[in-house]
């Protein structure tokens, strides 16, 4: 066979294999949302277990059962004890930002995509009575469970908003430190979401997240592939891309920090396993090993 009757045929497989992004960002929304909604019903036990959410269907759980490469061992054991299972259960992240964000008593702190509320439980508890945690998600049963969690836990000093990244529900100058896990790679224009979260900060105002980054130069294939995109990957931005928006934001003290780095079967794991088996010889070489959580801070100007 020749070698450009072998190229036709593997990108025809490629086309029938994979899902493209849609042509807008609401029905990117549409679909992460769908499979977030599952991951929390699953949590509720109204759904059974599929792994379609970002980061694996065995997603921090509190015990050595998880087995997720990108999720497993982030939270300390004296952490998950002090908050309801349920809210270890529904997390979906890459990291542990309430580790990297500096939160003191009084302050006041928002979570962006904040799912079954674990990171806000854990923040509520640093920042104390005087202090206040907003969670935004825009998934309905996660706002649900995340309430759910939050009266379990006796925690009053949060309010759990639904909204979009892009367009946070609260006004300029009103929060002291923006957090968020896994979630930023998610958003089709990350950069409205660092212009929004630059926004609501004060002056002299935190920005601490966990993300997926990609260090090179990702692929198209999977840049356009939508199982990629809920999976984590196609949504990861490059690392200098990353530092560049959000100075174009207005932040400063720019920081990222790697934390772990995966290998693309274990990236295959976290939810797409599909759009890697299309790559080409030469494109695994490109991804493998290129993927990685890491911390990313940052400041807004005095």
């Amino acid at each position: 066979m020749r070698a450009k009757d072998t190229a036709l045929i593997m990108k025809m497989q490629r086309k029938r294999n994979m899902n493209l992004v849609p042509e807008n960002d609401e029905q990117l929304r549409t679909e992460v949302r769908t499979r977030y909604a599952k991951a929390a019903l699953q949590v509720l036990g109204t759904e059974p277990s599929t792994g379609e959410a970002c980061c694996g269907p065995s997603c921090c759980t509190p015990s050595a059962r998880d087995t997720s490469p990108i999720t497993s061992d982030l939270y300390s054991q004296v952490q998950v004890g002090t908050i309801p299972a349920t809210a270890v259960l529904a997390s979906l992240g890459c990291g542990n930002p309430t580790a990297l964000a500096e939160m003191k008593p009084g302050e006041k702190v928002l979570d962006l995509g904040s799912g079954g509320g674990i990171d806000v439980l854990l923040s509520a508890k640093r920042v104390g009575p005087t202090g206040f945690v907003y969670g935004l998600d825009m998934t309905d049963p996660m706002l649900k469970l995340a309430e759910q969690n939050r009266q379990e836990a006796g925690i009053e000093n949060v309010q759990f908003l639904k909204g979009l990244i892009e367009a946070i529900p609260l006004p300029e100058n009103s929060v002291d430190v923006v957090i968020s896990n896994c979630v930023i790679n998610l958003s089709a224009d990350k950069g409205q979401v660092l212009r929004e979260a630059y926004r609501v900060l004060v002056p002299g105002g935190r920005f601490a997240v966990s993300d997926i980054v990609f260090r090179g130069h990702l692929p198209s294939v999977l840049r356009s592939d939508l199982e990629s995109w809920a999976g984590c990957m196609a949504g990861a931005l490059e690392e200098e891309t990353y530092r560049e928006l959000l100075r174009e934001a207005g932040f400063t003290a720019i920081e990222i920090e790697v934390t772990r780095q995966y290998s693309l079967d274990e990236m295959a794991e976290s939810g797409a396993r599909a759009s890697i088996a299309a790559l080409s010889p030469d494109e695994r070489q490109q991804v493998d090993g290129k993927f990685v959580s890491a911390f990313i801070r940052a400041r807004k100007a005095l």
